[in-house]
């Protein structure tokens, strides 16, 4: 007697891919953090490459699947495997002097993916113009910049002036080279996004 099997999809195939992709760039965040991670002497603040990971989670990873991504490194982090920057890890990092860079990540992640994709599938991000997606990255800077900032003058008791000088100044030339890196890995068109 045969016996017929079938066959169940557990999980869609798209899922599991966007799953896949969204812990690849959690793990490239965690070693961007702690390996692309230098102290300077100006501020309490390293200069990280990990923005330019936030970018890459919102421009190929869309607001939904971006999210998860930073949400897999964060919850990584929290929970003790040292993937912040310069290798730390823990609650403490989250609620000190620059926790409120991390708590900015998924906001500008969902703010790239929803100005890049919208709410619906993923779209090519090459496909966006070139002055948009750095208005778009220059936007999700600045939200980073804004939560950062607040957080370490909160942290610090800083006045607002000297916490821009702590956790803006020293860093907006690197930002802004990987805004550009961003857009030029982009054009590039190397990066399948579907």
């Amino acid at each position: 007697m045969a016996t017929e099997r079938n066959s169940v999809e557990l999980v869609d195939d798209d899922a599991v891919r966007s799953f896949a992709r969204a812990a690849v760039l959690a793990a490239l965040m965690g070693a961007a953090a702690v390996v692309g991670s230098i102290p300077i002497p100006l501020s309490p603040v390293p200069i990280s490459l990990g923005v330019l990971v936030v970018y890459l989670m919102g421009l190929y990873l869309g607001p939904y699947w971006g999210t998860v991504s930073i949400g897999l490194y964060l919850t990584a982090g929290t929970i003790g495997i040292p993937v912040f920057a310069n290798g730390t890890a823990g609650i403490g990092v989250l609620i000190g002097e620059t926790g409120g860079y991390l708590w900015a990540y998924p906001l500008a992640v969902i703010l790239t993916g929803l100005a890049v994709h919208g709410t619906d599938d993923l779209a090519d991000p090459a496909d966006t113009s070139t002055p948009v997606l750095a208005a778009v990255l220059l936007a999700g800077l600045i939200v980073i910049y804004g939560l950062g900032t607040a957080w370490l003058g909160y942290v610090l008791e800083l006045g607002a002036v000297e916490a821009v000088q702590l956790a803006v100044v020293p860093f907006v030339p690197g930002d802004l080279l990987k805004i550009v890196a961003a857009i030029a890995i982009v054009k590039a068109g190397r990066i399948d996004p579907t």
